[in-house]
């Protein structure tokens, strides 16, 4: 893991660690940049294949607009950007604009990604005892609040008939909380991919629990609602640009791995892992993947993690109508 990637993991934690998006609530959002169309990504998916290939750029050079990228870590962290005007698309999994709309940022759903939940899960280090979710009762957990592995681990307990009050929280970036979970700094850990696939290549690693079991961890698109507002032709161009690169990725899967193994220098087995089991098909929100969104809000609302109940379908996008 480079240096580079670390710094940015620390400072993520550091925004994760305390309330999220609560800058996004205070601060006024920046202006889109004329003329740029600004693409959030993290290390993993599509965006980072879109990005490699400069498929984007070909497309809305025709539209007068070039594309900045900028990484982010984890979801949290992109969103607070992606609220605070700093971008103006980007990918996260379910539960970061759960947060981010309950802050008040101005976002919305712009396209989902329909997960299969095998990306995603609950691992033990080597020599663990544990042998069902049950016995995660007292134990200490890890995982980067606000995110997908958040509300995973929450569904997980409570499938066990477990409350979020019965575990020792863990409140780690991804990045710190794998050299601590190589240490055996904690019980469990919840995660995503590619960090998940890294770790799972460990001595004496297990999974105590897939997302397929428990919730199934739906990805999606999110924009800047003023940018969406005032350049929805812009925005469409590139999700529709990303269609093809989500449907060329589900027939070429050896070229996916390699494409994203040399953009995020993870190890290419790990990264084959993740991308053998990922779903690259982009769609809008239809009604079943809203419903499952809202039960995500609702568990964090249940919880008291958000101050207020959100309604999703207030921040679908609807995407303008096609000619002919």
């Amino acid at each position: 893991m480079t240096g580079r990637f670390h710094r940015r993991a620390l400072l993520a934690g550091a925004l994760a660690a305390g309330l999220p998006f609560g800058l996004a609530a205070i601060r006024p959002a920046r202006a889109a940049e004329p003329g740029v169309l600004r693409i959030g990504y993290q290390k993993n998916g599509i965006l980072v294949i879109a990005k490699q290939q400069g498929v984007i750029e070909a497309r809305l050079k025709a539209l007068g607009h070039t594309v900045k990228w900028v990484e982010f870590s984890l979801g949290p962290p992109l969103l607070e950007a992606l609220g605070l005007g700093g971008i103006d698309l980007g990918q996260t999994g379910d539960a970061p604009p759960v947060f981010a709309q309950a802050a008040g940022a101005s976002l919305v759903y712009a396209a989902a990604q329909e997960g299969a939940g095998t990306g995603s899960g609950i691992l033990l280090p080597k020599g663990s005892p544990i042998r069902t979710i049950a016995e995660l009762k007292g134990k200490r957990v890890a995982f980067a609040k606000g995110t997908s592995a958040h509300n995973l681990l929450v569904a997980t307990l409570e499938k066990a008939g477990l409350t979020y009050g019965d575990i020792d929280p863990v409140i780690l970036a991804p990045a710190d909380a794998a050299a601590a979970f190589a240490r055996g700094s904690f019980d469990a850990w919840s995660i995503w991919d590619p960090y998940l696939a890294i770790a799972e290549g460990g001595e004496g690693v297990r999974v105590l629990s897939s997302a397929t079991d428990i919730a199934r961890p739906n990805t999606f698109f999110l924009a800047h609602r003023g940018f969406a507002e005032a350049r929805p032709e812009v925005l469409a161009a590139a999700l529709d640009v990303l269609d093809g690169v989500a449907r060329w990725a589900e027939a070429n899967r050896g070229e996916v791995a390699a494409i994203l193994s040399k953009g995020t220098g993870v190890p290419l087995a790990a990264t084959r892992r993740a991308v053998d089991r990922a779903n690259y098909r982009i769609g809008p929100l239809t009604p079943q993947v809203i419903a499952e969104q809202q039960s995500v809000a609702d568990r964090f609302h249940a919880l008291k993690l958000i101050p207020k109940p959100i309604r999703i379908a207030d921040a679908v996008w609807a995407a303008p109508a096609r000619n002919g």
